[in-house]
């Protein structure tokens, strides 16, 4: 699962509300600030890995998040180690299933992108419509509106209504859960996320108390208490159904056959993309008409932190090896020289002996003679 979007809309404090943990630390804000200021690039991928289990149901867990997202005052291409990351993982995915032995591949493909939405109450910006429509051709996009408890109702219904009408307007394909229609309460319960996303959502780790001995996670104001859980609140419950209860097996499964699968025709295919940045169409098994992703095959510009170290100490590696190679091969240039020399000598003095041998045999010659 993927968070993504701009610092400070609690995508961290959503992580550890969702999954009931502290499983994502916090970062300090005053060294997150020097950290971004300081970097070339301050787009980072960043990847918390964990298992958890529930009623002997285990789960392995993987929380990838794009801090530094939305945080220059030019932004643009700024989304580009975020789609790179992505595509590397259909790429690495699709290599692995091209080798002999696929017993054991390792999956970081992207089931679920959450991207949060700052509560402006106005409208999307133009660097939200823009990653969204990248986003959405390549994951399972799934819009949330962050810290909706800063919204009145009214504001909050008429915000969601705006973005929807964006999200139509600039063809912006998000997830949409399947009706089954022949069950009758799933059909119902998935209309009821349809009609909720964008997901209006309230992050908390505090528990307070609602009433003498009841304890609920959630934000006390002097004027109230919000509640996470409460679905008249806010959406958080059916977010979390979607994610880890009624869809998570079709957000694996549409991620394989659909943008898995759109990406290697692309790959597989050699269409002249090179340069190509317009989206293209693809038909499915079904016979519908999906948007294909534009992989541009230009040289990608990656500077990412996070795997920093990880080259330094492959390059050294390299360095190291290159070294002992070079020290290896002129210890072995030296002991061929050495060898030369030391066969020339003693062919010198064999033709030395042979030479001595045969002014004997003539002087024996004249001797009888």
């Amino acid at each position: 699962m993927m968070v993504c979007g701009e610092s400070g809309l609690g995508k961290t404090t959503f992580i550890n509300t969702l999954f009931h943990s502290g499983l994502k630390p916090y970062q300090d804000p005053a060294e997150r600030h020097n950290k971004f200021l300081n970097a070339h690039q301050n787009v980072e991928i960043d990847i918390v890995r964990a298992i958890l289990e529930e009623k002997n149901f285990k789960i392995r867990l993987n929380i990838i998040d794009t801090p530094g997202f939305g945080n220059n005052v030019n932004n643009h291409d700024s989304w580009t180690p975020i789609i790179d990351f992505i595509d590397d993982q259909h790429e690495s995915y699709m290599k692995q299933e091209q080798q002999p032995s696929r017993s054991e591949k390792k999956d970081l493909r992207v089931h679920a992108c959450l991207y949060f939405i700052r509560p402006t109450g106005h409208s999307l910006k133009p660097l939200d419509i823009e990653i969204m429509k990248r986003l959405s051709t390549r994951v399972n996009l799934i819009p949330v509106i962050a810290k909706s408890d800063t919204l009145s109702p009214k504001e909050l219904d008429t915000f969601k209504t705006r973005i929807r009408d964006i999200i139509e307007a600039q063809d912006i394909a998000i997830y949409t859960p399947p009706l089954e229609l022949d069950d009758p309460a799933s059909a119902e319960h998935s209309k009821q996320l349809i009609e909720a996303m964008p997901f209006a959502i309230i992050g908390s780790e505090e528990e307070v108390e609602t009433a003498p001995g009841q304890l609920v996670r959630g934000r006390k104001y002097p004027w109230g208490v919000v509640e996470v859980e409460n679905e008249e609140h806010c959406d958080f419950k059916k977010l979390r159904s979607l994610l880890l209860r009624t869809n998570m097996l079709d957000l694996i499964l549409s991620t394989n056959e659909l943008h898995f699968e759109s990406f290697r025709s692309v790959k597989m295919g050699g269409s002249d993309e090179e340069n190509g940045e317009e989206e293209k169409e693809l038909t499915n098994e079904n016979g519908e008409v999906v948007k294909k992703p534009s992989i541009s095959k230009k040289p990608r510009r990656l500077h990412n932190p996070k795997f920093k170290e990880e080259e330094d100490a492959l390059k050294k590696f390299f360095t190291e090896q290159v070294k002992a190679e070079e020290q290896r091969f002129r210890q072995w240039e030296t002991n061929i020289v050495n060898e030369r020399n030391r066969l020339n000598q003693d062919l010198e003095e064999m033709q030395s002996k042979l030479k001595g041998l045969e002014e004997q045999v003539k002087k024996l010659q004249l001797t009888k003679r």
